[in-house]
């Protein structure tokens, strides 16, 4: 995920030693805040540190990356440049900076701030990767085969450098060279797609369009959902004159992105081919609502609708289209015959002269600026930029610049994983907020929470989620000011769990975790067997654990009262308080499967076998513990048990099983 990619960057910047532990305690809250993806909410906390010490770096650094995740690359990188004026030893600033200035095509910009990251960090992968794309921009091929050749040296089975060095052959017309970096790629790497999608699209460029499709075949099994994979499948196929099949690849292209207009347009012609007239039209009229300028669509609507005897609408497009071109002599040829149709005699014998004229013209030697065939492309297919109503029937593909492969925009630190993960379903939580999914998968209900909701006891309507949504401004104003309310509401009973535990949740939703800790552990001195405080301190506890654990990887200073070192018996603290939930609620089955999680963790996969099978005992339908006891199934070498079991949640809504399956499947292989 983004967090992951980009959050390697702003680990590796130095944390200052504040004088005052206030400001320190903000930090690591803003810094907790970006982690966890609510940069809303960071942005807030790394103002307030900017305000009070705005000689600090560190403030403005971390506050330009949660903007460039909000995609205020403009304020990005004002805030790196802001970092650097104050700290110009930081590698991060200049790479995040480098990131912004893409974002705003300022190619040369980037470079700069690259070149200069690499004299303090010479071997950074990321950083080569991106300056390469950008000299690739900028058409600098000779100086992009350069930084590859040095990426390469550097890191050897980094396989996005020889895709994107074989993609550097390509433009210098080196097939030979290109084949061989593809290929080497996919020696490193056969479960990535975009090798084998590579590699295809060469394949397709030297007219192989078999072994072309047989590349498509392998990234299709990696990567189900990508829809470009698809449509260039679908020409392979055409080449081969398998209409059907080409047909099956657009449906399947247009299901994953309805808006496709390559998918549609092509898939319109060759409905049209097979004669299946009426559902072509449909594909025509969607191409025409994209870009209602577009003559060859209209043109083949059409003839599509004279085709199926809507004259009057064929003679609208004809006349479309010829008021556009007043020369293309087929128009007024077909709009001749469908006027004859109608009756119209006079309106065609004006269209039959226009004909008769050019072609007497021609053979005067008079240029009429009739349009001619154009041959320079294959002799099936166009691009889409070409306005040549001659080859109105080919098929379209992408022009050179809208047909990249998608890594060649993939800037390190800027992109979301393409193949999915192979890591568990995250835990869950008590909170008022989730991500809004169009397709969801199930409905999480306990009925002690429905009573708490029923009640009106908490500020808000408490929901069980494993899908997080970060705040938005107003909400984390609302949160801060909730604070406040409910700071006077214990003051004035302290010994009411209800608002101990609706503060706790204030402050975990501002990212204020030890201050959540803290009344969750009052909470329970109050009342020992309220579940929910239990519950989401346990949660709480493993995503400080998590945030640590990632701060000792990359030997980030940490901020006061945290620790550096995480250990086993950390994460036993964590189940203990899950141990307490059962022992409470023995039917709630989100703490069976956050056991059964944390287990996983201190890698005791067979007890947490255990705990997903009781969750998914008393849920059969819980999607996640089948998605999770599946993977254990996969650690623990059980694969046929496993794929049973991600087969399951893939069933129930999971999607991103089928992936794990098919790389699974394919390794077993």
């Amino acid at each position: 995920m983004i967090k992951r990619i980009l959050y390697t960057l702003l680990i590796m910047f130095p944390v200052l030693a504040s004088a005052q532990i206030n400001t320190d305690r903000v930090m690591a809250i803003g810094r907790n805040a970006l982690y966890f993806e609510d940069y809303v909410l960071s942005i807030q906390y790394f103002n307030q540190v900017i305000n009070a010490k705005p000689y600090l770096s560190d403030p403005y650094f971390y506050r330009g990356l949660a903007k460039i995740n909000l995609d205020d690359f403009q304020g990005a990188e004002s805030d790196c440049s802001e970092a650097i004026e104050r700290n110009p030893f930081v590698v991060s600033a200049y790479q995040v900076r480098g990131l912004a200035r893409i974002q705003q095509d300022n190619f040369a910009g980037a470079i700069e701030d690259y070149i200069k990251a690499l004299e303090f960090d010479p071997e950074n992968i990321g950083i080569w990767h991106n300056m390469a794309l950008c000299r690739i921009r900028q058409e600098d091929y000779k100086g992009a085969k350069n930084d590859l050749d040095k990426l390469i040296a550097i890191s050897p089975r980094y396989t996005k450098a020889y895709l994107m060095r074989g993609e550097v052959d390509l433009k210098q017309k080196d097939t030979l060279a290109a084949e061989k970096d593809f290929g080497k790629a996919i020696e490193i790497d056969r479960y990535d797609a975009d090798t084998w999608a590579s590699r295809a699209i060469l394949r397709l460029q030297q007219q192989r369009y078999k072994d072309a499709e047989a590349d498509f075949d392998h990234a299709i099994h990696l990567s189900t959902r990508n829809s470009g994979v698809y449509i260039n499948r679908a020409l392979a196929r055409y080449h081969q004159n398998n209409l059907r099949g080409a047909m099956s690849d657009y449906d399947i292209a247009l299901d994953i992105d309805p808006n496709n207009f390559i998918g549609h347009y092509n898939r319109g012609l060759l409905r049209a081919q097979v004669g299946d007239d009426n559902r072509a039209i449909q594909d025509f009229n969607f191409v025409i609502e994209m870009e209602p300028d577009n003559m060859m669509a209209i043109f083949n609507r059409g003839l599509l609708l004279d085709q199926t005897g809507d004259y009057k609408g064929a003679i609208k497009d004809y006349s479309t289209v010829i008021n556009e071109y007043p020369n293309f002599l087929l128009g007024y040829q077909y709009r001749a015959q469908a006027r004859k149709k109608i009756g119209d005699l006079k309106g065609a014998d004006a269209d039959e002269f226009k004909v008769l004229k050019a072609q007497l013209d021609k053979q005067n030697g008079v240029d009429p600026g009739k349009q001619t065939a154009d041959n320079t492309e294959n002799d099936k297919t166009r691009k889409k930029s070409d306005k040549n109503m001659n080859n109105y029937r080919k098929i379209v593909v992408a022009d050179n610049e809208e047909g990249e492969e998608k890594y060649k925009s993939d800037y390190r630190g800027r992109v979301q994983d393409k193949n999915v993960n192979i890591v568990p379903q995250p835990m869950f939580v008590l909170t008022y907020y989730e991500k809004r999914d169009d397709v969801k998968r199930q409905v999480n209900y306990y009925k002690f929470i429905e009573t708490l909701n029923d009640q009106k006891v908490l500020p808000g309507r408490l929901i069980i989620t494993n899908e997080e949504a970060p705040l938005t401004e107003e909400q984390a104003t609302k949160h801060f000011a909730s604070i406040d309310e409910q700071t006077a509401a214990i003051v004035a009973d302290p010994n009411d769990v209800n608002k101990r535990f609706a503060r706790s949740l204030d402050f975990y939703l501002v990212q204020d975790f030890a201050s959540a800790i803290e009344d969750l552990n009052q909470a329970i001195i109050v009342e020992g067997n309220f579940f929910p405080v239990y519950f989401n301190r346990a949660l709480i506890r493993y995503k400080q654990l998590e945030y640590q654990k990632m701060e000792k990887e990359y030997d980030l200073k940490v901020g006061p009262g945290e620790k550096g070192t995480v250990k086993a018996a950390d994460y036993e603290m964590v189940k203990r308080d899950l141990d307490k939930v059962i022992e409470l609620a023995p039917d709630f089955v989100y703490a069976y499967y956050n056991r059964g999680n944390v287990l996983s963790i201190l890698k005791d996969y067979r007890a947490a076998i255990v705990d997903y099978d009781r969750a998914i005992q008393l849920d059969p339908k819980f999607a996640d513990a089948y998605f999770n006891r599946g993977l254990t199934h996969i650690f623990l070498g059980n694969n046929r048990q496993g794929i049973q079991d991600l087969s399951k949640a893939g069933e129930l809504g999971l999607f991103s099983a089928y992936n794990i399956i098919k790389r699974f499947t394919e390794r077993k292989e």
